[in-house]
């Protein structure tokens, strides 16, 4: 009996195994595509002033859409931005959560990923690296001024109502935890 309760366990440890790696692999593989279909959309071009912002045409947005990449000079890591935080687009990239503001409306812009996928390295992130928000007329560079660690459920950094550009970015904390974590790690970054 216990020689079969050992198997069991051991088919149990491989099927979560088998799932996770599946996962990852799945992830890995739609963030690359995503990355590749947007790198042809984006401009280089740093913007730092804005007359109109209505010529973005940030209204034709929708859920699912590639609208840029995030890049983390830092890491040296490009991610692709996604419209949306649910799992399917967090599978896919960093998701820019929707009623948020986009860069150059003056709004607070909130940007979520996952720790163990997009944000791998964020812990080595300091106040005074930059974020890199490349969109299809520009590039938006943010530099980072602070960080707070909050509750999962805490929603209080989201802030629809803000007259000032602050680019939020939040990820499952602590890191290295296993599981649904309990906290969120949450970065300020403001135009450069």
């Amino acid at each position: 009996m216990l020689k079969k309760l050992s198997y069991l366990f051991i088919l149990v440890g491989v099927v979560f195994l088998t799932y996770g790696g599946y996962q990852f692999y799945y992830s890995s593989v739609m963030e690359s595509k995503r990355l590749e279909e947007i790198s042809k959309e984006v401009s280089d071009e740093v913007i730092t002033t804005i007359d109109d912002v209505t010529i973005f045409n940030y209204d034709a947005i929708r859920e699912g859409d590639s609208i840029g990449i995030f890049y983390i000079p830092r890491l040296d890591r490009e991610i692709p931005i996604i419209e949306g935080t649910d799992e399917e687009e967090l599978a896919q990239g960093v998701g820019h959560y929707t009623g948020t503001g986009f860069p150059g409306e003056n709004k607070q812009i909130v940007l979520s990923g996952h720790r163990d996928t997009v944000f791998r390295q964020f812990g080595e992130l300091e106040d005074g690296d930059e974020f890199h928000v490349k969109m299809p007329h520009g590039t938006f560079i943010y530099e980072i001024r602070n960080h707070k660690i909050v509750a999962a459920d805490d929603t209080t950094v989201i802030d629809y109502n803000r007259q000032d550009e602050v680019l939020t970015v939040s990820t499952c904390y602590p890191f290295s935890y296993i599981g649904d974590a309990p906290d969120r790690y949450v970065i300020f970054a403001y135009p450069k």
